[in-house]
């Protein structure tokens, strides 16, 4: 007989960043809850599933194609910031400091973990550069995210793109998802070319 409890702590354990003893606690608080606040969960985890897409341009999550960045008419259509995964976008916004367009990679070289330049989505950025200007590389200033940067540097340059990154105010080693704003801000105003 299945222990529905155990599968739900398994389940909540593969999320990133939740280890067993964190996944016990999210359980037995859903198991504390009513049950329509559980139902409310589950729905919501489905409509993610069946409703959310990624754009078709850019790589953002959104429910409608092309997303809303990519379809606002205002926005500076000669910059692109490349930053690594969908919720990264959402730091740089917060910031007001840049109103180009966006591609999100879906991720960043890992030769350790099996991630080559074909697992990114970096044909797609090759495929947007007609009329662009300058590429601004938000990638997480950790190792992986060097790499991915300078990779893309190289491909870019000689294809007559103007090539940047983010200045060095952000910690080596953090996320670009839980960098402030103000520290961002200053990055993305004091970026420099590569």
């Amino acid at each position: 007989m299945a222990d529905p409890l155990g599968e739900l702590i398994g389940e909540l354990a593969r999320l990133p960043g939740i280890g067993p003893k964190t996944a016990t606690r999210l359980a037995h608080h859903v198991l504390r809850r009513p049950r329509a606040a559980a139902l409310r969960l589950a729905q919501t985890l489905l409509a993610v599933k069946d409703e959310l897409v990624h754009c078709q341009h850019c790589n953002a999550i959104t429910p409608q194609q092309p997303c809303r960045l990519c379809a606002d008419p205002q926005r500076d259509r000669h910059r692109i910031c490349v930053v690594e995964e969908p919720f990264n976008i959402a730091p740089v916004e917060r910031t007001g400091e840049y109103n180009g367009l966006y591609h999100v990679l879906l991720g960043a070289l890992s030769p350790q973990r099996g991630i080559g330049p074909d697992q990114l989505a970096i044909d797609g950025l090759l495929a947007r550069l007609d009329g662009i200007d300058e590429v601004i590389l938000a990638t997480n200033p950790n190792v992986e995210g060097e790499a991915t940067a300078l990779f893309l540097a190289r491909l870019l340059k000689p294809r007559g793109v103007a090539v940047s990154r983010l200045a060095f105010g952000m910690p080596v080693g953090g996320d670009l998802e839980f960098t402030d704003e103000v520290t961002l801000g200053h990055s993305l105003s004091g970026r420099r070319p590569l």
